[in-house]
């Protein structure tokens, strides 16, 4: 990443300029008395980078210049330019939320329709109906205003403005208009066209578009129709933006064959080929976790990092853990391998002596305890048997450390169960697993009269302890009735447990 520049900024307040001080409007109305800041700031950027995104902004009906026939790009952007800038970036004039009182804009301001639609969005903020649309914009609110209107997580948004970003600094209208240049670029379209792709590793495409996908098009059941393969290759999961990227995604597949070329078409649409990678992914270590499951361990500090942490929808989670990698997979000078999506995974496990297993990934355990450990379990009703060692491979790992000797663990003690709803239930354990070992479990609730229900887990549900559990089928749970529960398999233990609802 850029290093971050620290400004240096000194402030000429101008006051009683008249018109020669205003943004230019259609329609404006101008006051006598405007206040507003000159900034002179020491930044990264260039001024043909300034010139080329004020003159977008003029052209496309968002930034418009001052009576003095200047855009003031030097200049402290207010609040209420920033609101007015924002509005037409975003095309916010069709969106509605919880109507607000500005007690410090008057109404027939020029600014008024688009601060009071920026505060009743949740964009900008009025502390007790305090507006302050004088007051000039730090980089800190920018980035947080452009990362609410846009929908973007805020590292990407971040990462835009590492040219200029100081937290505490004020942002100048040409700061202003770099960034909301490259956001406007970043606007979901439905008629967003694949420019490039490349294959990563065995399991992993690069896909650039020239617009991000909208919600609706990353949807995993759409992207499977919209993305067809030659060859047989299908997509596993649904495309992942990458933070600070504009438009690009990773994108899971099934294992790839090493040399073949495959065509892509995206939404019918030739989208063109590329060569299917041998990349194997570098894994390091497999450990038995229960009876019945297993985790394969990767290491970002060998240069292998799970996708979680380095796509915009999962920024936020991540915190502090999240980072950008650039176009070519780098970070603070080291070249990572991406775990993508671990969905329709399988590997196979072979016991000594024995015929080989195929083992599946269980769903949401790939990175959920703050490690890079994808569980996989046994077919249904098998485990592990005690003291015989078993060996894993992969057709898209190499795995460092690939055996581990079987050993016998206790299960799971379910003590005390809670009806949350007629269609679910909390499970609570003896101890906190301190993982997701609920994930793909279920348990049965049976009633006095015979009847039985089952519950599956509810994936990324559990805190600490207790997680939820959703009947199946349709099923509910009759009031005033008190029913016993049992878990399915042996992966808990569960003694005379019941739950009414």
């Amino acid at each position: 990443m850029n290093p971050t520049t620290r400004k240096i900024a000194t402030f000429l307040t101008i006051t009683a300029l008249g018109s020669a001080v205003f943004p230019l409007t259609a329609n404006q109305a101008y006051a006598t008395t405007y206040v507003t800041n000159v900034a002179s700031t020491t930044t990264q950027l260039t001024n043909p980078q300034i010139e080329d995104a004020i003159k977008e902004l003029n052209s496309l009906g968002i930034m418009n210049g001052y009576a003095d026939q200047s855009m003031g790009e030097n200049r402290a952007i207010t609040r209420a330019e920033l609101a007015s800038l924002v509005f037409k970036t975003f095309n916010l004039e069709g969106k509605t939320g919880e109507s607000v009182e500005l007690t410090d804009v008057n109404p027939d301001a020029w600014y008024a329709p688009y601060a009071s639609k920026l505060v009743e969005l949740g964009i900008m903020q009025a502390n007790n109906g305090q507006f302050n649309p004088h007051s000039q914009v730090t980089d800190a609110e920018l980035e947080q205003v452009v990362s609410k209107a846009m929908q973007r997580d805020v590292k990407s948004v971040h990462h835009w403005m590492n040219t200029f970003y100081s937290e505490n600094g004020s942002t100048t209208r040409g700061e202003t208009a770099v960034l909301l240049q490259t956001a406007h670029q970043a606007i979901p379209s439905e008629k967003a066209q694949i420019q490039s792709v490349r294959s990563l590793n065995a399991i992993t495409l690069i896909v650039t578009f020239d617009k991000p996908l909208t919600a609706a098009d990353e949807v995993f059941a759409k992207a499977q129709t919209d993305f067809a393969f030659s060859g047989g290759l299908t997509l596993t999961n649904m495309p992942r933006l990458k933070t600070g990227s504009v438009a690009m995604y990773i994108v899971p597949t099934s294992v790839q064959r090493a040399g073949e070329v495959y065509s892509l078409t995206y939404k019918g649409q030739d989208a063109g080929s590329f060569e299917g990678s041998g990349t194997k992914l570098n894994m390091t270590t497999v450990s038995q976790i229960t009876n019945d499951t297993f985790e394969i361990e990767a290491l970002q500090a060998k240069g292998v990092v799970d996708y979680g942490y380095i796509i915009s929808a999962y920024s936020g989670g991540r915190g502090a853990n999240a980072f950008v990698l650039n176009d070519q997979e780098q970070a603070g000078g080291k070249t990572y391998q991406i775990i993508s999506s671990m969905q329709a995974r399988q590997v196979v496990i072979t016991p000594e002596g024995g015929e080989p297993i195929v083992a599946k990934y269980v769903p949401f355990t790939q990175s959920t305890d703050g490690k890079q450990e994808p569980k996989f379990r046994l077919p249904e009703g098998q485990t592990f048997q005690s003291g015989v060692t078993y060996t894993v491979s992969s057709d898209w790992a190499n795995i460092n450390n690939a055996s581990f000797t079987a050993r016998s663990f206790d299960s799971l003690e379910v003590v005390s169960p809670q009806a949350v709803s007629e269609t679910s239930i909390e499970v609570t354990l003896a101890q906190d697993p301190g993982d997701e070992l609920f994930s793909g479990r279920s348990v049965t609730l049976t009633s006095p009269k015979g009847d039985v229900l089952t519950a599956t887990y509810k994936y990324s549900s559990r805190k600490g302890a207790t997680g939820v559990f959703d009947l199946v089928n349709d099923g509910k749970l009759i009031p005033g009735t008190t029913y016993t529960i049992n878990p399915v398999g042996d992966w808990s233990v569960a003694s005379s447990v019941t739950v009414t609802l």
